[in-house]
């Protein structure tokens, strides 16, 4: 009986043992939450397509479907995650309604997310801005990968209209961080922010050097229809269609591509307005060097006509140098205006009558090329054109002095008034010259 008394003894102390192991098993299982973020062993692989792995510490077990695995395509799991591995996860659901035993649908992805999210609340904080490649262009912007979605609207890609957002796709950007808010996977973000900013300081250093006159290189970044905007360094100037060439430009995109290295003078800075003024022509040779040379006395040449006035047509003989066909010089026969025989963008053969390099005058016939009639007066039809161009209500001669009578009743006139006009190179006295001498006859026929 003494023996059987020890081996009761020695019973319960074994069961009150084990009941204590229970216990202590029992209270390390934790319940498992929506939202806890647990550890998981890898314990099977169904069928490649998610993961089942006991959750540590529960005695319960989870799926981790593929989708919830990893963002990105994947065609073999087993490249992600192997049997045995320990993963990181979060809890989204319950599956079935047996919560002891049952299973649990969890995620390796959104778990990264949600650092993510805490590592870009970080950095909106502190006013870093981060990194991501564009992965997408959709309506109304841009899609990039920052480890979340991210959203750029296209009116924050750049500091100028982007017409083609599809140069994007595939490019890393560095981008500040506009608005976020994860609960709703909200991200917006903004690269024309660090463009301005960028600028800005790029702007302020290339202000510091540049000056007026100075002839640099740049890249042509775009092309309007009013002229080239030419990348100097992070900072662009404008060169206006009217300083592309001395030729005539209709459009930019006709002489200029976007890429296309050029050289250019520096016409004008104005740091406030953010405007650089810039010539591409200034750079080329002076189209009235060598002229002489180019259009001697007698030389015929083949010229378009640029411009109409009542007094004759500006024909360009050479690019930047127009010469003047004088009314008197266009016909044999009597024209009351140049438009009667000629039109702007005609092409036509002149004869050089005189040339005068310094002043940037070319004056040109197109009669003298032309056969004169029979029977035809060059006195009288020069008489014709210019009786037409005294009654002309051109400026020019409305403001051109009149001859007048000196003691020894001769006709002189102040030729100190006839001023180069500026911007044909011709005087006054050029142009009307035929009409000074016939009123100069006038008046010894008067006497």
């Amino acid at each position: 009986m003494i023996v059987v008394k020890e081996d009761l003894g020695m019973s319960d102390k074994t069961n009150e043992e084990d009941n204590k192991t229970m216990a202590d098993a029992l209270n390390s299982v934790h319940e498992v939450k929506v939202g806890d973020v647990v550890k998981g062993e890898v314990l099977a692989i169904d069928d490649n397509k998610q993961l089942i792995v006991g959750i540590q510490g529960t005695g319960v077990e989870g799926v981790v479907p593929m989708k919830e695995l990893t963002a990105q395509p994947v065609d073999d799991i087993t490249t992600i995650a192997k049997v045995g591995d320990v993963l990181d996860l979060v809890v989204i659901s319950t599956i079935g309604k047996d919560k002891e035993n049952g299973s649990y649908l969890l995620s390796k992805r959104r778990l990264e997310a949600r650092k993510v999210w805490d590592d870009i609340e970080k950095d909106y904080e502190e006013g870093k801005t981060i990194t991501a490649p564009v992965t997408n262009v959709v309506k109304g912007g841009l899609v990039v990968d920052a480890g979340v979605r991210g959203f750029i609207p296209a009116s924050m890609i750049s500091d100028h209209y982007v017409e083609d957002l599809n140069a994007y796709k595939g490019k890393e950007l560095e981008l500040a961080i506009i608005e976020i808010e994860p609960s709703e996977n909200r991200l917006i973000l903004s690269h024309k922010a660090v463009v301005q900013k960028e600028r800005e300081a790029q702007k302020k250093e290339l202000f510091e050097h540049l000056q007026v006159g100075d002839t640099v290189e740049g890249k042509v970044a775009r092309l309007t229809s009013f002229g080239a905007f030419v990348d100097l360094g992070g900072v662009d100037g404008l060169v206006h269609v009217s300083q592309i060439s001395y030729e005539h430009v209709d459009k930019p995109s006709d002489v200029l591509k976007v890429g296309q290295e050029v050289k250019v003078k520096v016409l004008n800075l104005d740091f406030d307005r953010d405007r650089i003024s810039l010539s591409i022509k200034a750079t080329l040779p002076e189209p009235w060097d060598g002229i002489e040379d180019k259009a001697p006395v007698g030389s015929v040449l083949e010229g378009t006509v640029r411009r109409l006035t009542t007094f004759g047509a500006f024909v360009e003989v050479f690019p930047g140098v127009e010469g003047l066909v004088h009314i008197s010089q266009i016909s044999h026969q009597h024209i009351a205006t140049p438009n009667d025989v000629l039109k702007e963008g005609q092409t036509v053969h002149v004869k050089v009558l005189s040339v005068d390099p310094d002043k940037h005058r070319l004056a040109l016939s197109i009669k003298a090329l032309e056969e004169k009639p029979e029977g035809t007066d060059d006195n009288e039809a020069q008489s014709n054109n210019n009786n037409h161009s005294n009654n002309s209500s051109h400026p020019a001669r409305q403001s051109a002095p009149r001859a007048k009578s000196s003691n020894n009743n001769n006709a002189h006139v102040d030729n100190s008034q006839f001023e180069p006009d500026e911007n044909t190179g011709f005087s006054i006295g050029d142009l009307i010259g035929d009409q000074l001498k016939n009123a100069g006859s006038a008046d010894d026929q008067a006497k």
